[in-house]
């Protein structure tokens, strides 16, 4: 593959564990249908074979998934084993339990003992015999309760050989502090973006101090979180795209990528010309007074969160 088609490679490497993977990634919550979960008419299923083989043609070798990524008709696990086996040896492949949804849709929160099942889960739907990199996904409800206890089936089905390394979503300080004393960490999954509050920044910089990788989702969507991005965006934001010739979503995803070597990108798209733009991003580099007046911005208010 020439540096030329390899886009993602625009933004350097990061290391999960012994795995290197390229900092723009791909997600595959949007594969599905045209909003997540969607259970109204599913997209075409050709389209998101092809985003997906087209995004490992340009460098792509992370993809984030999950088992609950499904809707009516369609599932990303389903879709990404059906586009890419038998994987490219460097494709990294990283999933997320604690979270889960009956045949119907409907959510549930798993217990210790059902986290086994969800991991077994995703290795069928994937047809793998271990997973790269399993995140305990922490409720809502939990973000000040301790995790200790689901993190720990995650460790011993880590010593069993389902998952090759053990990463955290969702999570305070605190929280991956009593991970990391069970088994060793190697990213953290969080909400983050342009506007995000000072807690969530001092976060993603106790992660670069421990030599973790740190990877934002809604990282463009922002304030519309599964909804996808919003109609108006901040006149600064349009400024800065306006002035460097790119879309809004680039300017999200490069501003993303400059907090850090160690933070990783996985924006999602169904659309392929979405996909070449996202990829073209890792390549974009802001001034650093253009960095200043985005990080400024008052924080995006909140939406629901799975």
């Amino acid at each position: 593959m020439s540096p030329r088609t390899n886009t993602a490679a625009a933004a350097g490497t990061w290391r999960l564990g012994d795995l290197t993977v390229n900092r723009i990634g791909f997600g595959a919550m949007r594969l599905t249908g045209s909003a997540p979960f969607d259970r109204g008419v599913p997209r075409n299923r050709d389209r998101p074979i092809g985003v997906l083989r087209r995004a490992v043609e340009l460098g792509v070798n992370h993809i984030d998934t999950a088992a609950f990524y499904f809707s009516a008709t369609r599932s990303a696990n389903e879709l990404i084993n059906r586009a890419l086996a038998p994987y490219p040896e460097d494709l990294v492949i990283s999933s997320k339990v604690w979270p889960g949804r009956d045949p119907s849709g409907a959510w549930s929160w798993a217990e210790p003992t059902q986290l086994r099942g969800q991991v077994e889960e995703n290795l069928r739907q994937l047809g793998r015999d271990h997973l790269d990199v399993v995140n305990l996904r922490v409720p809502p409800s939990r973000r000040t309760s301790p995790i200790g206890e689901h993190f720990g089936v995650l460790a011993e089905l880590r010593d069993a050989g389902l998952i090759r390394h053990l990463g955290v979503s969702n999570v305070t300080a605190e929280q991956l502090t009593e991970a990391r004393a069970i088994a060793p960490v190697v990213c953290v999954q969080n909400p983050y973006g342009i506007g995000a509050p000072s807690e969530d920044q001092a976060l993603l910089r106790l992660c670069g101090e421990l030599g973790l990788a740190f990877v934002p989702f809604f990282a463009i969507a922002g304030a519309g979180r599964e909804a996808g991005p919003t109609a108006h965006d901040s006149e600064a934001v349009c400024a800065v795209a306006r002035a460097h010739g790119v879309s809004i979503a680039q300017v999200r995803l490069a501003w993303t990528l400059q907090q850090g070597p160690h933070v990783l990108a996985i924006p999602g798209t169904g659309d392929p010309d979405h996909l070449a733009q996202n990829m073209a991003a890792g390549a974009l580099r802001l001034s650093e007074e253009e960095m200043a007046r985005l990080t400024t911005l008052r924080p995006a208010v909140s939406g629901v969160d799975r």
